[in-house]
């Protein structure tokens, strides 16, 4: 794998500008790797090249079992290759190696699986509504795919797009965040391995601005898959509208964590510190509002702060390590601009609240850090932070709770602790958010869709549900008279 060349019709070639960027490891902040800065014209070759793919080559054309087999293949070449994958996930993200190595990779080689299953089970319907026609429809690819993912969840959120695109007979253009770009160019050497046509997926790797709006605005482009912030997702929807391609979004959040007086109070503080302090609160359903019932506010509290002060911060490739640094110096900095607002809001720090000081001193790594007296109306409470920061809201009863929870812009997820099913489901109904757990947190299979309501953007990923966004819907009519 050469990190300074772009994948572009199943070869390996330099940018044309011959231009390259450093990504900089968060624990160290030390250059990590030499990548590739492609730009629009880098673009241009790889949508050309996926466009040939779709429009001559053998991919949607090949069975559906063999396209099937494929991916499946795919899904295996990611665990023989676990370790590196992690290695280059977490030297680049900063998440921990547990993270990346027993959660996260094999989770995207188990999408790979599952979408292979499904290569064989798209299909259309036959529908006998007159005497003298023979009415159906067909589902087929829709053609190529740009999927332009965050640097949060890299090679995990674009399994969630690449998977579901190949088995149902597309190609792809994957432009990765350019902060962490690795383990997707580690990926493109698989597809070679695994016997994937040129040109069926590309990697250009290179800033957003140039290489992912002009995916976006090339009319060869047929859909655009997106995760990350909603204000790109707004920009992208409004570029995507001089086209009319498809385009789905799965954007920010600021998920409400509701606990109940009668829930299982170890559980729930388990849960609080998973939805918030996983992966360093850089995840998009992060449980980063913490709402409790009047009544139990005091003992949870006692009980989350001194929780919180076992997890330790550090070097993500030391397995005792619960939390890494921020991605990168810009994101330390802005989540340390929140803790400061929050602090002039009122609001009270009774966990954390600064630079975190690991070892040298280097490395952008923050405390995980938690609120107390936090109200709706605070910025800490209203925009998404993405990261370690946990702003906790008393509620009186499950009305007050479910509006409290509502009371935001997005709707991406929730949760919801209580012994009561007749509340729990009460309340999963009433919450306006695409996942709901109940007594759980940040739990996710493949086989279940996943996505969000408002600002939280539109469209589903995983499940049958993610599959129907890479497939387009025919009418066949065939007169019989």
């Amino acid at each position: 794998m050469n990190t300074e060349q772009l994948f572009i019709a199943g070869s390996w070639r330099p940018p044309l500008s011959g231009a390259t960027y450093a990504t900089i490891n968060p624990a160290t902040e030390e250059a990590s790797a030499q990548v590739g800065r492609g730009d629009e014209r880098d673009v241009d070759l790889a949508v050309a090249a996926a466009r040939k793919a779709f429009d001559s080559g053998p991919w949607p054309r090949l069975s559906a079992a063999e396209r099937g087999r494929i991916v499946w293949k795919l899904g295996d070449l990611i665990m023989q290759n676990l370790d590196e994958m992690a290695r280059l996930e977490s030297l680049n993200t900063g998440k921990t190696l547990f993270d990346s190595g027993k959660v996260e990779i094999p989770f995207a080689a188990e999408v790979f699986r599952y979408y292979a299953g499904w290569a064989t089970k798209i299909h259309g319907e036959t529908l006998g509504l007159r005497e003298n026609a023979f009415t159906f429809t067909l589902r087929q690819p829709l053609g190529v795919i740009g999927a332009i993912v965050p640097w949060n969840f890299p090679f995990l959120l674009s399994s969630w797009k690449i998977a579901p695109a190949l088995a149902a007979g597309n190609t792809v253009v994957l432009k990765p965040a350019s902060l962490t770009p690795l383990t997707a160019l580690k990926f493109a050497t698989l597809t070679q391995e695994a016997g994937l046509p040129e040109g069926v997926f590309n990697v250009v790797t290179g800033p957003g601005g140039q290489v992912g709006m002009a995916m976006v605005r090339d009319p060869r482009v047929d859909k655009i898959a997106f995760t990350g912030s909603t204000e790109v997702g707004k920009g992208i929807m409004r570029e995507a509208a001089g086209t009319l391609k498809r385009i789905s979004l799965e954007l920010g959040g600021k998920s409400p964590n509701i606990v109940f007086a009668d829930a299982d109070m170890e559980a729930a503080v388990k849960g609080a510190l998973t939805g918030i302090f996983y992966n360093k609160g850089e995840v998009c359903a992060a449980g980063s509002r913490l709402f409790l019932e009047d009544k139990i506010h005091d003992d949870f509290m006692a009980k989350l702060t001194d929780r919180v002060k076992t997890l330790k911060v550090g070097d993500p490739m030391d397995k005792a390590t619960r939390m890494g640094p921020v991605v990168s110096k810009q994101q330390m900095e802005t989540v340390l601009g929140y803790i400061d607002a929050g602090k002039k809001e009122g609001a009270r720090v009774v966990a954390g609240g600064g630079r975190a000081n690991v070892g040298s001193g280097k490395g952008y790594f923050v405390e995980p850090t938690i609120f107390d007296g936090v109200t709706n109306r605070m910025k800490i409470a209203r925009e998404e932070i993405f990261g370690p920061v946990l702003s906790v809201i008393p509620f009186k009863s499950i009305e007050d709770g479910i509006a409290e929870g509502n009371a935001t812009t997005y709707g991406l997820a929730a949760a919801v602790w209580t012994r009561d099913v007749a509340k729990a489901l009460k309340a999963a109904r009433a919450i306006r958010a695409g996942t709901v757990w109940v007594n759980a947190y940040n739990l996710f299979d493949a086989a279940l869709p996943f996505g969000g309501f408002k600002e939280s953007g539109f469209g589903r990923e995983l499940g049958s549900a993610g599959l129907e966004h890479y497939t387009e819907t025919k009418t066949v009519w065939v007169d019989l008279s």
